[in-house]
């Protein structure tokens, strides 16, 4: 006799209301493109009326695959990662794979929880954000024997090598590309404003290196809200009030950093010069719209979805980076 509703539903209530084995049941739930239409049809109707959840974790331990990817972003607020994220998610999925995340809040305690947890779910993926992870990280990420998708940084940038796989681009040359716009503008004394944290370092590293000058810098613990941008605008032009160009390490900050401008009646790009980073639909909207760096975010998180999946079901590696590159976008507020 099938199990009064109000129990949890088994396998065998299912096959008992559908009138098929467990071994159809099985199959109907992980393989139904080997099961007749109208008895997958028959599962399918008994498992919706059962509300019967497979047991996944039985699943994977059988056939070594869990079909779970999982990812870790510094942010979700953020609109940077959440479009990488987005087409991650939908590539993976594409191919029958489920993303799980987690959001680390630039604390690299919490990002090795997260990972020792994805582990323990026995997922076949990991992908990072970033290339800045400790010693014992890479040695257990290494012995895990899953595909790991470093995103958002290539090889050397902060002296660290890949784990597994990488998509992104340089940051410090990004970061050199801004100074380098900003000088052919004909600015001379720069400042720059960011999260401290390893990506903006790297930029900063590079604007300051092409700048071939001091430039002044505010560097804010993350995360760094728009707000910021005005305390960091004030603390920036007291110590040093010739700067006449700013490059901040997101479009948000930049944002922020008109904003305080216009309430203290400066001219953009005549007083000050502002440049952004992410090329947001903020930017276009702001007033003087805001020249920035583009960054193909969604490419990224669809190539680091299909190289996991080229590992998972074909066996093939990449092992060279894949670099997206970026485009410098000029606009008003330089």
């Amino acid at each position: 006799m099938p199990r009064p509703p109000s129990a949890k539903a088994r396998m065998s209530d299912v096959a008992y209301a559908a009138g098929v084995s467990l071994v159809t049941v099985s199959r109907a739930i992980n393989t139904p493109d080997l099961v007749a239409p109208d008895t997958l049809a028959a599962v399918k109707a008994a498992v919706d009326r059962l509300g019967y959840v497979p047991n996944l974790t039985a699943g994977s331990l059988a056939s070594n695959r869990s079909r779970i990817v999982a990812a870790i972003v510094p942010t979700i607020s953020n609109l940077v990662f959440s479009e990488t994220i987005e087409a991650l998610a939908q590539t993976l999925t594409r191919d029958g794979y489920q993303l799980l995340l987690g959001q680390s809040g630039y604390c690299p305690d919490t990002e090795g929880a997260l990972i020792d947890a994805f582990l323990g779910r026995r997922v076949d993926g990991i992908v990072l954000t970033g290339t800045n992870h400790s010693a014992s990280l890479r040695i257990k990420l290494r012995r895990a024997g899953i595909p790991v998708v470093q995103t958002w940084d290539l090889p050397g940038e902060q002296g660290a090598k890949a784990i597994d796989m990488l998509v992104g681009f340089s940051n410090r040359d990004a970061g050199a590309a801004a100074a380098e716009h900003l000088l052919h503008r004909g600015h001379r004394t720069l400042a720059f404003i960011g999260a401290d944290e390893p990506r903006a370092r790297e930029r900063l590293a590079g604007f300051a290196s092409a700048t071939r000058r001091k430039v002044e810098a505010e560097l804010i613990a993350p995360p760094v809200q728009v707000d910021a941008a005005a305390d960091s605008l004030h603390r920036l032009m007291a110590r040093r009030p010739e700067i006449t160009a700013i490059f901040c390490n997101n479009d948000l900050l930049a944002t922020g950093v008109l904003f305080a401008c216009q309430q203290r009646g400066w001219t953009v790009p005549g007083k000050l010069a502002v440049m952004g980073f992410g090329d947001l639909p903020i930017a276009r909207a702001a007033h003087p719209t805001l020249s920035t760096l583009r960054i193909d975010r969604a490419a990224i998180g669809a190539q680091a979805g299909r190289l996991l999946l080229e590992r998972l079901t074909q066996g093939r590696k990449s092992g060279k980076p894949c670099n997206i590159g970026f485009e410098v976008i000029q606009r008003a507020s330089t």
